[in-house]
């Protein structure tokens, strides 16, 4: 049975919560579906200042699932739309590591040229910002956010279809896309709420993340020993553990 771990950067319970059932669904019963939460940070990111601390958040939270009693994982994926800490796990763990935003964007990218619509509205440049690292700039034609956060969004559904429906159509008029992204952990599930009144493509986060972590191989051996070049100071007992002996 396949392993994945799924990294809740937040700290909210809720959203891991929502995470582990969607990320369950779509993957099926012959994968077996682990969410963790941070341990540390904010209950949701929404600036740059909760994104970055959530980074520190993901690597802590992926050092203390290995120190556990559990199996390691085959796959991780990090639970947040915008990836916080995507290449620094990348660069530490032995098992092939995405994030929600990447996972879609490579998705997304097979329609065509796409938008992306989420929830907070200081998520527009860090989310330009992570397509251009990602080498995803040319295909993506722009990113329009709603007043709500994912969270606020997550808390009133009803409200939320609306106001996302009306979103991914303007987008879709008026970007002229092949498919618009739907991004968020907390949104996880409503692309298929808001499809019917979208003329495109609309691209569930959650699901894109959890195909791709099924679809990709394992890493080479070589690449296969989990552990961080630095030798820590002042942080987990977990991620001092998978630094340097001596």
């Amino acid at each position: 049975m396949k392993r994945l771990l799924v990294i809740n950067p937040n700290t909210s319970e809720r959203v891991s919560a929502l995470l582990q059932t969607h990320v369950q669904a779509a993957a099926g019963s012959h994968v077996q579906v682990r969410t963790v939460t941070a341990r540390f940070g904010a209950p949701y990111i929404a600036d740059e200042a909760s994104y970055a601390v959530a980074a520190h958040a993901a690597l802590d939270a992926w050092a203390a699932a290995l120190a556990s009693p559990e199996p390691p994982p085959d796959t991780v994926l990090i639970g947040c739309f915008g990836d916080p800490g995507l290449m620094a796990l990348r660069e530490s763990s032995p098992a092939p590591v995405t994030g929600l935003a990447e996972a879609a964007f490579i998705e997304a990218a097979r329609h065509g040229r796409y938008a992306i619509v989420t929830g907070g509205e200081r998520w527009g440049p860090m989310l330009q910002r992570l397509a251009q690292a990602l080498g995803q700039a040319q295909q993506l034609a722009g990113i329009h956010t709603v007043v709500p956060t994912g969270a606020q969004l997550a808390a009133d559904p009803a409200a939320a279809h609306r106001l996302l429906a009306q979103a991914c159509r303007d987008a879709a008029h008026q970007l002229g896309v092949q498919a618009v992204i739907l991004g968020g952990a907390g949104l996880a599930g409503m692309a298929a709420a808001v499809q019917a009144d979208v003329p495109v493509p609309v691209i569930d986060s959650v699901t894109a993340g959890t195909h791709w972590a099924l679809r990709t191989p394992p890493l080479p051996p070589a690449r296969r020993t989990a552990g961080f070049d630095m030798a820590w100071q002042g942080l987990s007992p977990e991620m001092i553990a998978l630094g340097p002996t001596s």
